[in-house]
């Protein structure tokens, strides 16, 4: 039997040009997966680095502002302003500044004389003492004069070693003692970011970057300085033994000690004008583009090859098998609608693992910030009141009078209780640890551990306290130590809100019974709360005045609420602020069923 002859087939001009068509439409699919790819992963890293951005501004603002108030602390000690008045020996003023440095954790305190000459030092009678050394070119030192207070960064002229120096005049401006200042070591922040393999630099106001994590960042400007800058960093000595003004300028293209190129996002730090950058590598966002271009090539070239072989067959058999031909471009357009649905499918997954990813970043953030500030906050108080209790111990010891020298040590011991015990309350809630049961607490206890602890910063404000009279109240729901911390912030806002609104009026703090509850109101004579900021002071980040971080009220309402209790602020009648707290009583009944739900 004889088989027909077989015939090469010859593509159709038609089939030709749909070719190239799918080739150029592949090609253009491929160029817009690309840029589409590469757009939505550098705004992804945008994000993250707006994320970073905000946990490295919050780490390097508590780094500073937990050693803010020493040097005006410092200059409060009769050592200290007795020697620069001429009625005390440097030895009593240079063994205080030791231990108040060995205490704080600063790097080292020293005070200056008006003429820049230190006169009393931590380091006295160490290699490198800053004792006899004269500072008055720094401008830290003629701000401190000038203004009350000044923050400036530098490499020591005497050690060598950089740090931040904290400034604050002593005595009168019409006629200063001298200027207290502390220095403060910053090489953590840097050593953190140096073992996270983080690229994140500080740079001061200049341009020039004085931390960072890479190291070839380090003391190089982020542009070409000019004559005037360069003529003020020889003039300030501001990095002593370093050549910045002759080294080579980051530019904008900044990359890694590795090469690896760098998105970089900045923000301003104040008061010192500090540029604080942090970058990521745009080296895995430009990877996902290329593969996701890559595979949708592929899978173009996969698809018009398919198309294209389909587009022959129905050309050889379109006259015999026209219905059969129907029915396959029936199933081609079901292969393309499932193929368009799949990948809608996997691109709503692809969003929907991302917003899970930035909502648990944003948590972390949020528990890593109330965390390091709360500390900051909360810690200080006590220690205030622990220098002042030492201190005051050592006079009576000069006096030879033990019996109130032990009742003074025995009352700083009882602070540093109380401060563990915060510590461990505060460490309690920032983490996500179940609270132990809440036991019955007398609040009056309470508000006489918030006086003593509050009683130095309340005579620097000049701000009186009146107590409510003891009394028999039936004890309330919550955490002894909470309390002390809630009433502490709450009295402490009152007495600064009264100082500086100018009156003299006492904080008035009273407690009254309620059907349910116990209710403990603090009346102040400050300027007042407008209604409308009422509810907006509460939330985290929020402060109306020019320091802090404006964490105080919203942990001490969220700490009320674990304890079943709420806050409150009213207008007091003649001016000020009532601020009312309300208060479950314990109940053993009812805590047991509690328990057992």
């Amino acid at each position: 039997m004889a088989h027909p002859a077989s015939h090469p087939v010859r593509r159709s001009p038609g089939s030709r040009l749909a070719g190239i068509l799918l080739l150029a439409a592949t090609l253009a699919l491929s160029l817009a997966t690309y840029q589409g790819v590469r757009y939505a992963s550098l705004a992804g890293l945008d994000t993250e680095l707006q994320d970073r951005l905000t946990v490295a501004r919050h780490a390097v603002v508590s780094e500073i502002e937990r050693f803010r108030y020493l040097p005006g602390l410092v200059g409060q000690d009769a050592r200290v302003t007795g020697l620069l008045e001429g009625e005390a020996s440097a030895e009593a003023a240079n063994g205080y500044l030791r231990r108040v440095r060995d205490l704080s954790g600063v790097d080292e305190i020293y005070v200056i004389d008006p003429s820049g000459t230190t006169r009393a030092a931590s380091n006295w009678n160490e290699p490198g003492s800053f004792l006899g050394q004269n500072y008055g070119f720094r401008p830290y030192f003629h701000r401190a004069l000038a203004e009350g207070e000044a923050r400036y960064y530098a490499v020591g002229v005497t050690t060598g070693k950089p740090g931040y120096f904290l400034a604050s005049r002593l005595g009168p401006a019409d006629r200063p003692l001298g200027v207290a200042v502390a220095k403060v070591d910053l090489a953590g922040l840097q050593s953190t970011w140096v073992r996270a393999g983080e690229a994140v630099a500080l740079a001061d106001p200049l341009g020039v970057v004085f931390l960072a994590g890479p190291q070839g960042w380090l003391y190089r400007p982020l542009a070409p300085l000019d004559p005037q800058s360069r003529a003020l960093l020889r003039a300030e000595r501001r990095y002593a033994g370093l050549a910045v003004d002759e080294a080579q300028p980051l530019g904008p293209e900044m990359a890694t000690d590795a090469g690896l190129a760098l998105r970089v996002a900045d923000a301003a730090i104040a008061p010192d004008d500090w540029r604080l950058l942090v970058g990521l590598p745009t080296a895995p966002a430009l990877a996902t583009a290329r593969l996701s271009a890559l595979i949708v090539a592929l899978a173009g070239l996969l698809a018009s090859a398919g198309l294209l072989a389909l587009h022959e067959r129905r050309q050889l058999l379109r006259e015999r098998l026209n219905q059969h031909a129907l029915l396959e471009r029936a199933v081609a357009e079901r292969t393309e609608a499932l193929a368009h649905e799949i990948e809608e499918r996997r691109r709503a997954e692809h969003e929907l693992r991302e917003t899970h990813e930035h909502l648990v970043h944003a948590a972390k953030l949020a528990v890593l910030g109330r965390m390091s500030s709360t500390i900051v906050h909360e810690v200080s108080q006590p220690l205030s009141a622990l220098e002042a209790t030492l201190a005051a111990a050592e006079l009576h010891l000069g006096r030879e009078n033990p019996e109130r020298a032990l009742r003074s040590v025995r009352s700083g011991r009882d602070l540093l209780l109380r401060m563990q015990k915060m510590v461990k309350a505060l460490k309690s809630f920032g983490s996500r640890q179940r609270l132990d049961p809440p036991e019955p607490v007398d609040m009056g206890t309470v508000l006489a551990a918030a006086a003593e602890v509050l009683a130095p910063r309340l005579r620097e404000l000049g701000v009186a306290l009146d107590l409510p009279p003891a009394e028999v109240l039936p004890p309330v729901r919550g955490h002894a130590v909470r309390l002390e911390q809630v009433a502490t912030n709450l009295i402490l806002n009152a007495a600064e809100a009264t100082a500086s609104g100018g009156g003299r009026d006492p904080v008035e703090v009273r407690l009254e019974p309620l059907a349910e509850g116990l209710r403990l109101t603090i009346a102040d004579r400050g300027p007042g709360i407008p209604e409308a900021l009422r509810e907006k002071i509460l939330e985290p980040f929020f402060t109306t005045r020019t320091t802090g971080l404006g964490l105080g009220l919203s942990i001490v309402r969220t700490m009320l609420e674990q304890m079943a209790g709420s806050l409150s602020f009213a207008e007091r009648p003649g001016g000020g602020t009532l601020t009312q707290v309300d208060l479950a009583l314990y109940e053993p009944g009812r805590e047991a069923l509690r328990r057992r739900a």
